[in-house]
């Protein structure tokens, strides 16, 4: 198998285009919305209600998105073939960046409803400490690939250990949390969606916001690989002509003399 075979993209055209341009309108609508939208007078929320539709989506990009980390990490222990490194690793990074909204807009929101006029933004709560630890184990994924030498060694070792960071990620995401006494809705199993949690009115609003960050991150997973892929190709054309210097870095062929 050629560099250029184990990199191998499906070609993005006109129809790709038109759903970027879906998603962007789509995520727009969901935003005006969120904010200027007409929401229910639910006690203690109020109108701080409208983080729902900003707050709990990233948690569903986090776990989607390490499952397809976790789905092309599978791939590439099976085939070798970088293209799932790469896709991986970004849906991974994509993936932990929106985890980290999702616990800042987490603490942030609790900070002005739970804990309004004690100036408290952390109180150790079982779904904070759950995600927390398991953000921390997304974490030291990137830290993994940082610190391992060689690129085969690199990705057989992310691609594990990624395995290994999707398989905490129900239980310390949703199965602990919902057997532990909690404020967050869905506690001790309770539904998650109550009619005290989300008034009707703001259900659809809700859902097209779910879906809207999902292709948002989609979107944002596919350009990342199409850059990183971009940048191996020239790489690996730029090292035909020369000698591999440090990794992302390339020493020219000193010319032979007379």
């Amino acid at each position: 198998m050629t560099p250029d075979d184990s990199l191998r993209l499906p070609r993005y055209g006109a129809l790709y285009r038109a759903g970027v341009a879906a998603i962007a309108l789509w995520v727009t609508a969901a935003l005006v919305l969120g904010i200027l939208g007409d929401i229910s007078s639910l006690p203690i929320l109020e109108h701080t209600a409208r983080n729902l539709y900003f707050h709990v989506p990233m948690w569903f990009v986090l776990m989607l998105g390490w499952f397809v980390a976790a789905w092309h990490s599978a791939r590439y222990l099976a085939t070798g073939r970088r293209v799932h490194d790469v896709r991986a690793e970004q849906a991974a990074l994509v993936a932990t960046v929106f985890g980290v909204v999702g616990i800042t807009t987490g603490v942030v929101w609790a900070r002005f409803t739970w804990y309004v006029g004690t100036n408290i933004w952390w109180n150790s709560d079982p779904r904070q400490v759950m995600v927390a630890i398991q953000l921390l184990i997304c974490g030291a994924y990137f830290v993994l690939r940082g610190a391992a030498e060689g690129d085969r060694l690199r990705a057989r070792l992310a691609a594990a250990y990624a395995l290994f960071a999707t398989a905490t990620m129900p239980f310390l995401t949703y199965v602990l949390p919902r057997r532990m006494a909690s404020l967050h809705p869905g506690a001790e199993g309770n539904p998650a969606f109550a009619e005290m949690d989300i008034a009707p009115e703001m259900r659809w609003v809700f859902y097209a916001s779910a879906v809207g960050f999902l292709l948002l991150a989609w979107w944002i997973y596919t350009i990342r690989v199409r850059t990183v892929v971009a940048g191996l190709r020239a790489a690996d054309r730029a090292d035909e002509g020369g000698e591999a210097g440090p990794r992302g870095h390339f020493a020219p062929a000193v010319a032979a003399g007379p």
